[in-house]
């Protein structure tokens, strides 16, 4: 398989760093160039989609049946505080103090541990990787192991990652973190092993109101252009310029 121009030139900008730390790094970045010259096994083309996700925090209950779903569905260890979805809950009290918390992702619900009548008003805001168009985790990672799919999913390749943890600690979203068994970093994927096998997202699935839909970008009937398309919607810090691909309905301002 013969590397374009631009192929070429992205890997002898990186050889510095190849060059500091072996030539595996170097074997990475070449097998990773090549690879992303093709598609996903099966019958799925990944230039025909662009996915996006949105979130309706108007709908969400905290009951914690996506952030269940998620550790199931990616075999996440339930006996560890990483996630790759969780719930936080907003409660802002009358004496204008706001108050946050995510107790195990909210996996387990919230308990009312703050009297009703001392709350002013109260939303859960539920929160995964951004996948964003200009992603800083990309960026950040010296050997290529985490990179943007054609179809617009950011998904680590655990064979090439060498566990540095830049890409955790540039995230400004804090939605990766680091996979102990496997020694990489790891995050969201929007369960592309069901997507591009046409199915929804666990997360999404497993939402019993509604509050998370996920769509092709390309598809113009897909239920999150629609939304786009009719409603006003909200994406996380965007004064950092990521251009997440996850939008929000009904964000509160006081959402960080």
């Amino acid at each position: 398989m013969k590397l374009s121009r631009r192929d070429f030139t992205k890997i002898g900008s990186k050889i510095v760093i190849g060059a500091a730390t072996g030539p595996v790094i170097i074997d990475a970045l070449v097998k990773k160039a090549q690879a992303s010259e093709s598609s996903p096994d099966g019958d799925y083309d990944w230039n025909k989609h662009y996915w996006g996700y949105v979130v309706d925090t108007t709908k969400c209950i905290g009951c914690g049946r996506c952030a269940n779903a998620c550790k199931r569905e990616n075999e996440v260890p339930f006996d560890e505080p990483v996630y790759r979805t969780w719930i936080e809950r907003y409660r802002k009290l009358k004496d204008g103090e706001m108050k946050i918390d995510s107790p195990n992702a909210g996996i387990d619900g919230f308990t009312d541990d703050i009297p009703e009548e001392e709350i002013n008003k109260a939303f859960y805001v539920p929160k995964i990787c951004n996948h964003c168009e200009n992603a800083p985790c990309v960026q950040v990672c010296p050997v290529g192991a985490t990179y943007t799919t054609n179809d617009g999913v950011i998904l680590v390749d655990f064979e090439y990652c060498i566990g540095c943890r830049y890409c955790i600690q540039a995230c400004p979203y804090g939605a990766r973190y680091f996979n102990l068994e496997k020694g990489t970093a790891d995050k969201c994927t929007w369960c592309y092993h069901r997507i591009t096998k046409g199915l929804l997202p666990a997360c999404v699935q497993a939402c019993p109101v509604g509050a998370r839909k996920f769509g092709d970008l390309k598809d113009p009937e897909s239920i999150v252009n629609k939304i786009l398309d009719k409603e006003r919607i909200n994406v996380l810090k965007p004064d950092l310029g990521t251009k997440p691909k996850v939008y929000y309905l009904g964000l509160d301002r006081e959402v960080r």
